[in-house]
């Protein structure tokens, strides 16, 4: 992959069997990466980039300015989110086996009076996975249906600058544990995205004529989720 400099940015260069070239702003630091044509020189991507020079640089700006997530400590009032609504959490120490419930507009986190940070973190985490494997295979069995798609392998992975990701070869999606906390129609728009990639393995023309033809507003799907990597908690 080539590198180019205009200015003081840095381009990425992928050089593809496409028709068409695609500039990408990528969070969480807004690297540019732009896939071109096999043919397309240098000096023709130079113009690309200088044409599009003042749409970049809003993105960068909007990556940088963006509100992170601060480092929670997992302890009554905070507030987390759960599949894109905010609650404020409650610890309730309780002498039976850690768990969790929503109720009303509370997150109750059941532990030890005398838990630590980290177990706390541990059994909300736990959680979170749980509510998101629920929902996440809901919405793969309905478009693998749709797709055409018999079987598929997935998992769950914490993820700091990716939503998804698709390995064709071991017919396998990644999802980010994160989306637990995104709205419901994130966590489709991720799965559809990568379950696409069984049917087109890159980001080309094709991919987003048939990714469009099945989610109209995927533009604006991918926009809201950029904006909200990456996060500050991270373990």
């Amino acid at each position: 992959m080539d590198v180019i400099k205009v200015g003081d940015l840095s381009i990425e260069i992928d050089r593809k069997d496409i028709k068409n070239a695609h500039l990408e702003v990528n969070p969480p630091d807004g690297h540019i990466r732009v896939a071109t044509p096999l043919q397309m020189s240098n000096d023709a991507v130079r113009l690309l980039v200088i044409s599009r020079i003042t749409w970049i640089k809003k993105q960068i700006k909007a990556f940088k300015n963006q509100q992170r997530e601060t480092k929670r400590e997992y302890l009554s009032g905070e507030s987390h989110y759960f599949f894109g609504k905010r609650y404020l959490l409650d610890v309730v120490h309780s002498h039976e086996i850690p768990n969790v419930a929503i109720k009303g507009n509370q997150i109750k986190l059941f532990v030890s009076s005398d838990s630590t940070r980290d177990q706390r973190h541990a059994v909300l985490d736990n959680w979170y996975r749980n509510e998101l494997k629920s929902e996440a295979a809901n919405f793969i069995e309905e478009w693998k249906s749709n797709l055409g798609l018999e079987h598929v392998e997935w998992e769950i992975r914490k993820m700091k600058t990716q939503w998804g990701s698709c390995l064709p070869e071991q017919n396998r999606i990644i999802l980010n544990s994160e989306l637990a906390k995104q709205p419901y129609h994130s966590l489709e728009y991720v799965i559809v995205h990568e379950l696409l990639h069984f049917k087109i393995p890159d980001h080309n023309e094709e991919f987003f004529k048939l990714l469009g033809s099945k989610l109209p507003d995927w533009r604006s799907l991918k926009e809201e989720l950029n904006y909200r990597l990456p996060y500050a908690d991270f373990e």
